[in-house]
């Protein structure tokens, strides 16, 4: 995580309001603010490639959303944002006053990996995820390498960690996903 950029408590009424008029991100974490990385091209390409499958193949039973939208875990008291968030079923939001709300149940969520937030997409930020009981699986796109890693919910026991490269498919919630469908780039 990065440093934070406030140095007393912030409610999170408070941060909700600045993050409204923000031209930068913010996570809020039990009070303390702290700024989120830009992304690089290829980063911002690869969201809209996953948002974009996803969308097409689970189009008749959930919704996906871009990083435009907030999460909360309220157990952590995170709010957060992913690069795509799966809701299957019924939405639940936490809502701020009028401000806005995030999202409290994704099914799917996704990050797309960078130098800067690997360690902590796959460290703390996961532990932050794995609270979130209607979670099931949490994706890790590549930025540097055809290969994305997904993380599952069993009924019982550990997350199951599986990984598909280049030529290879995974399984998201029931549908096969080709890896290199998501690192496809418009021919010119």
């Amino acid at each position: 995580m990065a440093n934070a950029v406030t140095p007393s408590y912030v409610t999170l009424e408070a941060f909700w309001e600045a993050e409204e008029t923000s031209e930068s991100r913010h996570e809020w974490l039990d009070g303390v603010v702290y700024d989120m990385s830009r992304g690089t091209i290829e980063h911002a390409r690869l969201i809209g490639s996953i948002v974009r499958i996803l969308g097409n193949a689970l189009l008749d039973e959930c919704s996906v959303y871009s990083s435009e939208v907030m999460l909360y875990i309220a157990e952590t008291k995170l709010a957060t944002y992913a690069d795509a968030t799966v809701v299957c079923g019924p939405l639940a939001t936490y809502r701020v006053a009028k401000l806005g709300e995030a999202i409290t149940n994704p099914t799917l969520l996704v990050e797309v990996l960078s130098d800067r937030t690997e360690g902590y997409d796959r460290g703390e930020k996961f532990a932050y995820y794995m609270r979130i009981s209607s979670l099931k699986e949490y994706v890790l796109v590549s930025q540097y390498e055809r290969r994305i890693e997904v993380f599952r919910r069993p009924q019982r026991g550990r997350w199951i960690h599986e990984v598909a490269q280049a030529g290879q498919s995974l399984t998201l919630h029931g549908h096969a996903i080709e890896v290199d469908a998501v690192y496809a780039k418009p021919v010119r």
